[in-house]
């Protein structure tokens, strides 16, 4: 038995509890290899699959309640702090805030099978107010399916993912630089990506305090108010005279958008 399975069957229920805890906190550790290999061990008789879940949805409901709680007390800057350390920053927030707006407490559930949502979506329900048991209820739900999907992928195909681990231990360290490689050509490309959608957008923004100055001058500008309508609950104020569209509504309600005069839209 290599050194690894060794470490994995004697610490295997403290390893998936550190790990899916960390995973929901929000560091870039993922959980399901380690979901897939305590459930591969629980298939050979290694490790207890009930017990493998048990310690999966305690670290997720541990790490989740933080983040409700914080939500709750901090609001919606905690939701923006998650989504600035994301990958994907610039969409993160209306990502889950339509998510959100869509299904409701049932959000909370499927979260956790969408990248970058996971993390955000119990703070979310804090900041609107959703009772504490409530979220419980629903995270523990969201917890369990996420841990024993994987969990029992592992068990179903353990002989296979044994075959595979043993063929990856063979490879050793090529395997990881392989691994290593590909995540750094994943992350340099949406940081790529991110560069040349700020650069796009640069040329054609306009600060508040620029906006502001116009609108003290007399000037004729037309404001498009495009926040979603979870971010008004939070924050009920409206900029004079602007214009109140969803993203869903511009592509059918553009006509009602003043052509001659300049435009300026803004969101969260």
């Amino acid at each position: 038995m290599s050194w690894t399975v060794d470490f994995l069957v004697r610490h295997g229920y403290t390893v998936v509890f550190a790990w899916m805890l960390l995973e929901q906190l929000g560091l870039p550790v993922p959980a399901i290899p380690v979901l897939l290999a305590a459930g591969a061990l629980a298939g050979v008789g290694r490790l207890s699959l009930p017990l493998a879940l048990a310690a999966s949805t305690a670290a997720a409901l541990l790490s989740d309640t933080l983040w409700f709680e914080i939500g709750r007390r901090r609001g919606v800057r905690v939701l923006n702090f998650l989504c600035r350390v994301s990958l994907e920053p610039d969409s993160c927030v209306r990502r889950t805030e339509q998510m959100f707006g869509r299904y409701g407490v049932r959000s909370v559930v499927v979260s956790k099978f969408v990248p970058g949502l996971g993390t955000a979506a119990p703070p979310l329900a804090g900041i609107f107010g959703m009772p504490l048991p409530r979220f419980l209820l629903f995270d523990s739900l969201g917890a369990l399916l996420y841990a024993g999907m994987f969990t029992g992928l592992g068990y179903l195909f353990s002989a296979e993912l044994e075959r595979m681990a043993e063929g990856a231990l063979r490879l050793g360290e090529w395997l990881v630089l392989v691994l290593a490689g590909a995540l750094a050509i994943y992350v340099l490309g949406k940081i790529w990506q991110r560069r040349r959608f700020l650069r796009d957008l640069r040329v054609a923004r306009i600060t508040p305090e620029d906006l502001k100055r116009r609108l003290d001058a007399g000037e004729e500008v037309v404001i498009v108010d495009l926040r979603h309508p979870l971010d008004l609950e939070t924050a009920p104020y409206l900029i004079p005279g602007a214009m109140r569209l969803s993203p869903e509504d511009v592509e059918h309600r553009h006509g009602e958008i003043p052509r001659d005069r300049d435009i300026v839209l803004y969101c969260t």
